[in-house]
């Protein structure tokens, strides 16, 4: 520690460092556990804050998302943070127009439908600048935080945001983008590219701001078999992670733990835990078997990797007692070690804070137990 407090970069030091020992894979005293989608509806103060402007204008707001961000840490003793945004705030800075329709979900009035729809988007190059408000939304975060926390920086992962940008929105099949994907394969690598080259710079931007974790959700892995994935998602998945931890070298910048979650990805488990990434995020489809050394999810993913999640986000809905149960089964099934304890996907708008809570103190107490025996 630094004689007047501060760490290298002049934020507060770090007080609990356990989410990014375990994201490292070194030894933990206990499962360090966070929330997907913690800062959210459940919880009454969120919608008080957020009801006075629009999503976006929340998004562009440092202030309101280092508020929403601090909010959950104030209710539940987590051991990480994670900053307040959108994935989809990538496609407004390629210049695409995105509005939050109440009770629908993100909408696009002009997406993408041609090839020559991509001439419209703008230089990847011009995000980092046209972004600046998530960064200085990240700096105030870890500034107030106060060395309580870690602060995760986040993005959504190329395939993800291409199927948005295409659909127009939200969709059950992804029929349109996946259309792409057969009839314009050309065109549907120029777009992720362009995704992947506005990616990169913007998570390293997070960095720089004061992120000391990086999350990539490709949170529609699972509408690609194999074969699609393997061509269209997994390979720009690879180019971030190697491109994010080599920009931050030549900058000269500490490295800082990557996360992939690829939702409904089970089929790629042993793609992800080689793709660069020290943490692989796993959702709750994924059953890990009870005893660590012979878990299925820890053999296909090797042991080089920290394992994320996976409680099913409704186990939330049961009573607190067998809220307990659950969480003790998914850590002996996990193990004690290079783990980070998450629900396996987030958390829903109407469940019960007090579940929340019950929730991140079984991980605790549990863990502790599980490392005495």
């Amino acid at each position: 520690m630094e004689a007047n407090g501060l760490g290298p970069q002049g934020f507060p030091e770090l007080k609990n460092d356990t989410f990014l020992r375990a994201a490292w894979g070194e030894d933990t005293d206990y499962t360090p556990v966070w929330c997907m989608r913690q800062a959210g509806r459940y919880l009454p103060e969120f919608r008080e804050t957020r009801a006075a402007q629009d999503f976006f204008s929340t998004c562009r707001s440092p202030e309101a998302c280092c508020e929403l961000t601090l909010q959950p840490l104030r209710r539940f003793p987590l051991d990480a943070a994670i900053i307040f945004s959108d994935i989809l705030v990538v496609p407004q800075a390629l210049g695409m127009e995105v509005t939050m329709v109440p009770g629908k979900g993100p909408c696009f009035p002009e997406p993408l439908r041609e090839e020559r729809d991509l001439e419209r988007l703008r230089d990847p190059a011009a995000v980092v600048s046209e972004l600046a408000y998530v960064f200085q939304a990240i700096t105030l975060t870890r500034q107030r935080l106060a060395g309580r926390v870690p602060l995760i920086g986040f993005a959504g992962a190329p395939w993800t945001l291409m199927t948005y940008m295409i659909e127009g929105g939200s969709s059950s099949t992804m029929a349109q983008a996946k259309r792409w994907l057969y009839q314009r394969p050309k065109a549907s690598h120029q777009l992720l590219r362009i995704l992947t080259d506005a990616l990169v710079p913007y998570l390293v931007g997070q960095v720089v701001a004061g992120a000391q974790a990086l999350q990539l959700f490709e949170s529609h892995a699972g509408h690609l078999g194999p074969q699609l994935f393997n061509k269209f998602a997994l390979p720009y998945i690879r180019d971030v992670a190697k491109r994010v931890k080599a920009m931050l070298q030549e900058a000269g910048l500490a490295p800082v733990p990557m996360i992939v979650f690829a939702k409904d990805g089970h089929f790629a488990l042993e793609e992800l835990a080689q793709a660069g990434y020290e943490v692989v995020g796993l959702d709750w489809t994924v059953a890990p078997q009870k005893a660590r050394t012979n878990s299925a999810s820890r053999e296909r993913v090797g042991k080089n990797v920290t394992l994320q999640g996976n409680l099913d986000p409704c186990a939330l809905y049961a009573p607190e007692e067998e809220i307990g149960r659950l969480v003790q089964q998914m850590l002996d099934d996990f193990g004690p070690q290079r783990y980070i304890a998450n629900l396996g996907h987030g958390l829903y708008p109407d469940m019960d804070p007090e579940h929340v809570g019950a929730f991140v103190d079984a991980v605790h107490k549990y863990s502790r137990a599980l490392r005495q025996n």
